[in-house]
């Protein structure tokens, strides 16, 4: 009965040291993908010839000019959803490009739509914005998670003020934005995500308050010249699967315990 009692007791503590070991090693774990992902893209895009790097480039531009020529429709038809999927595909990976924000130190990969898929893993580009190559009258809407217990994506986005700079890198082109407003809104109010003419916009989108969920908030910027010191950063977070990161984590620890308990010597019978 005390051997039972014992391994229960190991057990438990098993169970409890995953739950809390699993949100750090989680998001260590997943900075790393989030960092090949974004590594792979890059070697993808170098690896690309002239030609098929001008056509994805003035492509990815003249839909954008027809975008703003339709007028602010907020939906796509299916025609028109299979021609924005085709934009700016440079494998079958699905990225898009990456997004950095040296404030809060995120750096992570930009993928077509905002399924659920998606947005577990990565940001997601609103398929009815304009795509991440900037140009006069455009403007991209990216939207990313908050909270989730694996990964941090947006969680920090309410750290970034007014002044606050991003950068979108998509192909082999740099984009920098300067933070110029932040407004929260209801879910369906997506009224100042339309495009403004002349303007080169674009807006980061989280859910809020935290852990609540029933409003988005909105960081929007300007268009900027690049910043000569902009560096790299390092990615902040992609999911994995909960059920492989904990007992990884605690494994060591669980071997420290039965290791203990294999050699804590055991009290002498009464003669």
């Amino acid at each position: 009965m005390k051997k039972l009692i014992n391994i229960l007791l190991v057990l438990a503590l098993f169970a409890g040291l995953s739950l809390l070991l699993y949100p750090t090693v989680s998001d260590y774990w997943n900075s790393l993908h989030a960092s090949q992902a974004v590594a792979s893209y890059d070697e993808a895009v170098q690896s690309m010839d002239a030609g098929r790097y001008d056509a994805l480039l003035q492509s990815a531009q003249r839909y954008n000019r027809d975008l703003f020529s339709r007028g602010s429709l907020f939906s796509l038809t299916d025609e028109q959803r299979e021609d924005y999927l085709s934009q700016l595909s440079i494998d079958t990976s699905g990225i898009m490009g990456y997004i950095e924000i040296p404030t809060i130190k995120v750096s992570l990969p930009i993928y077509h739509g905002t399924s659920d898929d998606v947005l577990q893993i990565a940001v997601g580009h609103l398929e009815w914005s304009s795509l991440p190559v900037g140009g006069e009258s455009t403007h991209c809407v990216l939207s990313g998670h908050r909270g989730l217990p694996s990964a941090k994506l947006f969680t920090n986005l309410d750290q970034l003020s007014e002044g606050d700079l991003f950068v979108i890198r998509t192909l082999d082109e740099v984009l920098t934005y300067e933070v110029d407003r932040i407004l929260i809104v209801l879910p369906g109010e997506v009224q100042t995500l339309g495009i403004e003419e002349g303007k080169d916009l674009c807006t980061l989108v989280t859910c809020t308050p935290y852990g609540v969920n029933s409003h988005r908030m909105l960081v929007r910027g300007h268009r900027v010249d690049n910043q000569s010191e902009a560096v790299r950063l390092t990615a902040d977070a992609i999911r994995i699967d909960p059920l492989l990161v904990a007992p990884i984590a605690a494994v060591p620890l669980l071997l420290a315990l039965l290791l203990l308990l294999a050699v804590t010597p055991k009290k002498k019978r009464r003669s």
